[in-house]
């Protein structure tokens, strides 16, 4: 069976976002998770509210790899070049209940998790599910989340959006532990279900 991986970059207090909900403190998305973001997925789920800012900042990397990018307000690395291809030949799902249409080329929309998790019966590789929070949440209340991968940064961040501000309480076995650049670690849990 397919495996849910929802991965995320957080602060040391639990942020996955500043008070404007950026994550400022980030300079590259894809980088430091390894590999496997390319090799052992072929599926990505969002959430709706999340959707429509990981479309426009990834055409945005796509469509201008050598300019500055107006939310970060650096040049892209080449490791988000990297996924912003990986990433526009990759489907999609959005999870929505309202959202009528998408305009990102190999985006779908599910009606709700009861999708995600037909999905992980079917086969292929694993899936990713990138976020927010808030169907991070909703996803590992519903038992999908088989792997949570974090980067921890050594902020403090403060006023800022909670990774799982409304999840359940859940058992986590840390099964990795990677010490990385500038203070940062590397956590892989699995489901303690």
């Amino acid at each position: 069976m397919r495996k849910v991986i929802a991965a995320f970059k957080i602060s040391a207090d639990g942020k996955y976002g500043g008070p404007d909900g950026y994550a400022d403190w980030v300079e590259s998305w894809p980088e430091d998770f390894g590999s496997w973001l390319t090799t052992q997925i072929d599926a990505c789920v969002l959430g709706a509210e999340f959707y429509p800012l990981y479309e426009q900042y990834w055409s945005r990397v796509a469509a201008a790899p050598s300019e500055i990018h107006p939310f970060s307000g650096r040049v892209p690395t080449a490791a988000d070049v990297e996924w912003s291809g990986f990433a526009a030949q990759t489907t999609h799902y959005v999870v929505s209940s309202t959202l009528e249409s998408v305009a990102w080329p190999n985006t779908r929309i599910l009606a709700n998790l009861d999708a995600v998790a037909a999905m992980k019966r079917e086969p292929g590789k694993d899936i990713y599910l990138i976020g927010g929070p808030t169907i991070a949440a909703a996803a590992m209340d519903a038992g999908l989340v088989d792997e949570l991968r974090l980067i921890v940064y050594p902020l403090i961040v403060g006023e800022g959006k909670a990774l799982f501000p409304s999840s359940a309480r859940h058992a986590m076995e840390l099964t990795k532990v990677e010490q990385l650049p500038n203070g940062r670690l590397s956590l892989v849990y699995e489901n303690g279900q």
